[in-house]
């Protein structure tokens, strides 16, 4: 993509787009904010379902900027809030169930920098182990993700500690702007962990093999390569990479089958629903459903059959943050079906699968921005709303009781 001189015809899409970001009250600063529906795009309710939800709502907790849960093997839930802090809440006290957890390093906070993913080690019974990602500042007001691991020591006589912590990741290179970090964290069935890494709205580093930037990372536990990756052979950044040409990544979950899915959010239009398959190249910036906020057009997929399509894309956005195939008892109905929380489109989309296929199934309107999504170990549904006193949510069948 050359540089061009602008003209006064030019410059009118850029200036029409710079009056939408304005009346949407964008905060932070215009690098933050810009191509991301999660940092302020307009509310989008097309499609919402209005009818009555097939669920029942407890609220059972609120955070400060929640960013993601996760379930400890006893119940207890890990919440990250974006600001630095780690929380631990217990469902079954009424009382005071949270507590904050010690030994979170400095964040980099700010736009959608901070706290991010946490996940206990599909071991953690025996090793205690905790993972978490963050944003990290650099040199020069630069900044990347990183993803740490530490014993979280819960009979700690200070309260829960975090202990002999390790950084095992880190985004390279660090760059400017506080935004796409991405950094969501999955472990698959054989304990490997997969990282999200989002482009951080420098475009190209998401087809540049010697950056880690707008990639899918597959690592040993210990951040470790495994020697089987598909670009093991160029080197050492590009040895971690599984999959690439991605854009914020901020959802990842397996399926039945072991197959991996994630959601990203497209620029102007375009989120996306993929397959990973090993070694593709999903196309950024070089193709997209969607288009710049400046007005320029990128290429939709079917342009470029090279790169590897959606499975599903949205326009208008749902802004999609959070991923969960569901596999309980609860909601037998739903087993196998994805559940994706909505920043703009302020929803609970639900996601049916057929073999390589998907669709959405249902939208229901939660009437708050859904930053992340669970399963419990009962099968209720968990969600995270957005924001200041954000507010933890259990989703149970409407005739259910404990």
């Amino acid at each position: 993509m050359s540089a061009t001189i602008p003209t006064c015809r030019s410059l009118l899409p850029l200036l029409l787009s710079c009056l939408v970001l304005a009346a949407c009250d964008v905060p932070g600063d215009m690098a933050a904010s810009q191509g991301d529906a999660d940092a302020g795009n307009e509310r989008v309710a097309a499609g919402v379902d209005q009818g009555e939800r097939p669920f029942s709502i407890t609220v059972a907790a609120r955070f400060d900027e929640p960013w993601a849960l996760a379930f400890l093997p006893d119940g207890r839930l890990l919440v990250t809030e974006q600001a630095g802090a780690l929380k631990l809440f217990d469902p079954a006290d009424s009382g005071s169930g949270t507590v904050s957890v010690a030994g979170i390093p400095q964040v980099a906070y700010g736009g959608q920098g901070g706290l991010g993913d946490v996940l206990p080690h599909p071991q953690f019974a025996g090793n205690r182990l905790v993972y978490f990602s963050y944003a990290e500042s650099g040199a020069g007001r630069l900044a990347g993700a990183a993803v740490a691991r530490a014993r979280l020591e819960l009979d700690h006589p200070d309260g829960p500690t975090l202990t002999d912590l390790e950084v095992i990741w880190r985004q390279v290179p660090k760059v400017s702007g506080r935004g796409h970090y991405g950094h969501r964290l999955a472990f698959d069935r054989d304990g490997m962990l997969w990282i999200s890494s989002g482009e951080r709205q420098k475009f190209q580093p998401a087809q540049d093999m010697e950056s880690n930037l707008g990639k899918i990372l597959r690592l040993h536990d210990d951040g470790l390569v495994p020697p089987d990756n598909p670009f093991v052979d160029q080197g050492e950044v590009a040895a971690q990479v599984w999959s690439l040409g991605h854009r914020n990544i901020l959802g990842m979950a397996f399926d039945g089958q072991g197959r991996l899915w994630s959601h990203e959010m497209g620029p102007r239009g375009g989120d996306e629903l993929n397959l990973i398959t090993r070694g593709g190249n999903y196309g950024y910036p070089v193709v997209s459903n969607g288009n710049h906020y400046d007005g320029r057009l990128i290429p939709d997929h079917d342009t470029r059959p090279e790169f590897i399509a959606p499975v599903i894309t949205w326009t208008p956005v749902i802004s999609p943050a959070g991923l969960v195939i569901y596999n309980g008892d609860l909601f037998a109905q739903w087993r196998g079906s994805g559940f994706i929380g909505g920043l703009s489109s302020q929803a609970l989309v639900r996601i049916e699968f057929d073999g390589d296929g998907a669709h959405e199934a249902a939208r229901f309107d939660m009437g708050h921005r859904v930053r992340d999504v669970a399963e419990g170990p009962d099968g209720a549904l968990w969600l995270l709303e957005d924001g200041g006193k954000g507010r933890l949510l259990r989703l149970t069948p409407p005739l259910h009781t404990d």
